[in-house]
């Protein structure tokens, strides 16, 4: 695998901030549907809107897309997605939305771990203090052994695993084919699933929430691109951390949405992640300045 310049690591952080951004904001809306609607259903919303988007969006390119030459990584990737979905939807009835998007934000630790254990990817100190301090942040928030840690507590943190393995897969997938093959098979995979469970859950939709379930469709659909194009131009481990900055994006719509005021905790380790991802952004940027001149 070849060495990412720095204009594709800086456009991978870019574009992982971006897609981060949309699913903060589709946590945000799906917390509210999720109030009032099953949790299997808001998931297959978010899936066959992806479905119905790419579809448009491709055309008549739409079975050229669907071929692949690695179907199991495919379908490791899209049960992983789906799982993350999964189990973070069905944990936002029970706990704040900043507090499940921090236990969730363990993801950046593995993801790093693991582009160096299955990737090849470097992993040294100074990248791997990052990441760490970025976690103490997040612990900042969190404060382990407080009443955040719930049963359900549980659900954000497996959330982190599948997303984790989800997104070294999509490292892995990326150079080889075009995004919008993983796009579309797991699109079709987690709306296949979850349409299997609508005759025992459906719950009629009101008129004045067919634009919620709409709008999670297009946020789940545009993060999903802007997540694939990141991880294929740069390093996992390089644009890991930047996920972070979902904490800051929740705990934003968590106040405006649903009345969520942050404490001092909260806004101290959030400027704690932040630090350490500029921290990490500008060693790349040394990192591969130095590469380009030797």
């Amino acid at each position: 695998m070849t060495l990412p310049t720095l204009k594709d690591t800086k456009s991978g952080i870019l574009l992982m901030m971006l897609a981060i951004f949309c699913f903060a904001a589709m946590d945000a809306a799906a917390k509210g549907l999720i109030a009032r609607y099953p949790v299997p259903q808001v998931v297959w919303a978010r899936f066959a809107g992806q479905v119905l988007i790419v579809a448009l969006l491709l055309g008549p390119r739409l079975p050229v897309m669907l071929r692949t030459q690695w179907p199991g990584l495919h379908l490791i990737r899209s049960a992983c997605q789906l799982g993350a979905i999964a189990c973070f939807f069905s944990a936002l009835p029970h706990i704040g939305l900043a507090e499940a998007t921090a236990l969730a934000d363990l993801n950046p630790v593995l993801i790093t771990l693991g582009a160096a254990l299955f990737l090849g990817e470097r992993l040294g100190p100074r990248r791997l203090a990052g990441v760490v301090a970025a976690l103490i942040g997040a612990l900042i928030i969190i404060r382990p052994g407080l009443s955040v840690f719930t049963p359900a507590a549980l659900l954000p943190l497996a959330s982190a695993a599948f997303y984790s393995v989800n997104a070294l897969l999509t490292r892995r997938l990326g150079p080889l084919e075009t995004a919008w093959t993983p796009m579309l098979l797991a699109a079709l995979f987690g709306m296949g699933v979850t349409t299997l469970t609508l005759p025992f859950v459906w719950v009629p939709v009101a008129m004045a929430d067919w634009p919620l379930f709409a709008l999670i469709g297009i946020l789940g659909s545009a993060a999903q691109l802007a997540l694939i194009r990141a991880f294929t131009l740069a390093e996992a481990g390089s644009v890991a951390p930047f996920a972070y900055v979902g904490l800051i994006f929740a705990t934003g719509w968590g106040y405006v949405l649903y009345n969520e005021v942050p404490d001092l905790p909260t806004v101290i380790g959030a400027l704690v992640i932040v630090v350490a991802g500029l921290y990490v952004w500008h060693r790349e940027t040394r990192v591969h300045g130095a590469s380009r001149t030797r």
